[in-house]
């Protein structure tokens, strides 16, 4: 992908400033739109399309292809972005903080040639916010297909608070469009010129297809139906929410038959997350953020 920069040298995002963050840089509260969509059990759904999303960056798919433990140990590199992600979104000022410095200090050293060799760099500052903007999407997404969408009032709200978690992950302002009408134009673009297969999109199907076991001394007799299920269920939601010119650009086909499927697998989410009270839908994602907390060498603050 000859238009994506792939220069090492690319100059790095830095975590907000504590004396930065109380003026313009804040952390998710309570309450508001991004607090109540982004941990949504209905979010978590879309996880796996985010992933392949973001592998498909030329930049991405080579750092996770040369320095990620992903094809090793999927299930524990899945924990530890879910315990990352919601301690930035539910952890509070401090914790979010905490965290976006720790991940700037683990990604720093992760640079080298991809297979088409082109130099990369994990902090490049396009890929970066690629991640963001994956994450900014998928919980509208979800919200469409397995809901009844982010009303358009609350829609501007949510992109305004990822924009500030963009912020606190080190983005700075002219990487992150203005508003969610400049938001999608961005986006379209990114993914009409620059994603691309690669060798860790291909592993991401691999292991969506057959995935392994979450436990080693899990006997293979109880997990090999469960897996077949959850397979034919990840692969489809993943499959069928992509935009269309990069499933084909992936060469992952998709039939009037998978759609309907979707649409009866999605009307069946929609039916059962009416029963949960929306309080208790980020749940898991409030667990998570928790044990983040909670982890040796975290602050009182941050526990609080």
């Amino acid at each position: 992908m000859s238009g994506t920069p792939h220069t090492s040298g690319a100059p790095t995002p830095s975590p907000a400033r504590e004396t930065d963050v109380t003026s313009r840089v804040r952390a998710p509260r309570r309450g508001e739109a991004v607090w109540r969509y982004f941990g949504d059990v209905r979010s978590t759904l879309m996880a796996p399309q985010l992933l392949l999303l973001q592998v498909s960056h030329p930049v991405v798919g080579a750092g996770v292809a040369d320095h990620s433990t992903f094809r090793a140990e999927p299930w524990p590199r899945l924990i530890r972005t879910l315990l990352s992600l919601t301690t930035v979104i539910y952890g509070g000022q401090e914790a979010a903080t905490a965290e976006a410095r720790r991940l700037v200090r683990v990604h720093a050293p992760m640079k080298g040639t991809d297979p088409a060799g082109r130099r990369y760099h994990a902090l490049n500052p396009e890929a970066y916010h690629w991640v963001h903007a994956t994450l900014v999407k998928g919980p509208v997404d979800a919200q469409r297909l397995f809901g009844r969408g982010m009303p358009e009032e609350e829609l501007e709200e949510y992109y305004r608070g990822m924009r500030d978690v963009g912020r606190v992950w080190g983005l700075k302002d002219h990487h992150l469009p203005p508003d969610w009408p400049s938001f999608v134009e961005y986006y379209d673009e990114m993914v009409s010129r620059h994603l691309e297969h690669n060798r860790s999109v291909q592993d991401v199907l691999d292991e969506l297809a057959r995935p392994a076991k979450p436990f080693r001394r899990l006997p293979g007799p109880l997990w090999r139906p469960f897996a077949r299920v959850a397979a034919h269920y990840a692969l489809l939601v993943t499959v069928g929410t992509l935009p269309p010119e990069l499933r084909e650009r992936l060469h992952l086909s998709w039939s009037g038959r998978q759609e309907r499927a979707l649409r009866r697998f999605a009307r069946l989410v929609r039916l059962l997350t009416a029963l949960v009270p929306p309080p208790l839908r980020i749940g898991v994602s409030l667990a998570l953020a928790h044990r983040a907390a909670h982890r040796p060498g975290t602050g009182p603050t941050a526990r609080a």
